[in-house]
C-alpha cells in the first residue's frame, strides 16, 4: 500500500495514538482529516498539526456519523484510506456488586466494535470507487489473550474476528485491503489508569503502522504484541498467564 498521497481518515485522531498515526501520514504528504468527539482536544490537536482538518463527530452516534460520511462525500471525495483508532475502555472488576458491567460493557462494544462496523459499511461504496483504498482497524494484544479489561478485551476480540472476516469478504469483490494494527501498552492519557506510563510511545506505533503498510502486513503486531502472539499460539493457557503476570504493561 502506497504512504504518500493518500486522503487519509483518522477516528480518535485529537490525542494518543491516532494523534500520532495523524502527524506521520501528514509528514508524508497525505491529506489528512482527524475526528474526535471532544471539541476542545480536537481544536487543540489541528493547532499542532498543520494541514489537517479536524472534524469533531461521536462515531458512537448514528447521527453524527450520517453527518460526517456526507461531508466526507462532499469535501473529500478521494477519501481511500479510513483508520478506525477511536476507542473507549473502563477499568473495573467483574465480580465487584455495583461494576454494573452490562452498561460498561455495551458502551465498549458499541464503541469498538459496532461503531466499525457502522461507519466502514457507509464508506465502502466510496472506498470501492478509489483505484487504491485501505482500512485499518485498530485492536490490542488483548484481541488474542484478555487482559484486566474484561469486557474492553472481548471488544478486541470481536473486531479482530470481524477484521478477518472484512478482509476475506472484501478480496472477492474489490482491492480494498484491510489491516489490523495491534499495540501492546502504550504511553496515553487513554491507558494511563492501567499504567500507560511504562508503555512505549504512541510514534513507535504509528512508525510500525507505517511499515506495515509499505509491506502489506496486514495484522501489524507491534512490540510485545508479537511475543505474546507466539506465545499464544503455542500455549494459550501460558499466555493467559503471563499477560495477567504482566497485565500493567499491556494496552488499555
Amino acid at each position: 500500500m502506497k504512504t504518500t498521497h493518500n486522503t487519509v481518515l483518522v477516528t480518535g485522531g485529537s490525542a494518543g495514538i491516532g494523534f500520532e498515526i495523524a502527524r506521520s501520514f501528514s509528514k508524508l504528504g497525505n491529506q489528512v482529516i482527524i475526528i474526535g468527539r471532544n471539541s476542545e482536544r480536537l481544536r487543540n490537536a489541528a493547532s499542532q498539526l498543520p494541514g489537517v482538518t479536524a472534524i469533531a463527530a461521536d462515531v458512537s452516534k448514528e447521527s453524527e456519523v450520517q453527518a460526517l460520511v456526507e461531508r466526507l462525500g462532499n469535501d473529500f471525495p478521494d477519501l481511500n484510506i479510513v483508520i478506525n483508532n477511536a476507542g473507549q475502555a473502563w477499568v473495573y472488576n467483574l465480580v465487584t456488586p455495583d461494576a454494573n458491567a452490562f452498561d460498561k460493557a455495551a458502551d465498549e462494544m458499541l464503541t469498538n466494535y459496532l461503531s466499525v462496523i457502522r461507519l466502514n459499511e457507509r464508506l465502502l461504496p466510496s472506498l470501492k470507487l478509489q483505484k487504491n483504498a485501505a482500512i485499518v482497524n485498530v485492536s490490542s494484544v488483548v484481541a488474542f489473550v484478555p487482559g484486566s479489561l474484561a469486557t474492553y478485551s472481548a471488544s478486541k476480540a470481536a473486531l479482530h474476528s470481524y477484521t478477518q472476516a472484512l478482509r476475506i469478504a472484501l478480496a472477492d469483490v474489490s482491492d480494498i485491503k484491510v489491516f489490523e494494527l495491534m499495540p501492546p501498552l502504550v504511553n496515553t492519557d487513554f491507558s494511563a489508569p492501567i499504567g500507560g506510563s511504562s508503555g512505549i510511545p504512541p510514534s513507535v506505533v504509528a512508525e510500525a503502522l507505517l511499515s506495515g503498510f509499505a509491506k502489506d502486513e496486514y495484522e501489524i503486531r507491534v512490540g510485545q504484541t508479537e511475543e505474546i502472539y507466539k506465545l499464544y499460539l503455542s500455549s494459550p493457557t501460558e499466555a493467559l498467564k503471563f499477560l495477567n503476570a504482566h497485565r500493567k504493561q499491556v494496552k488499555a
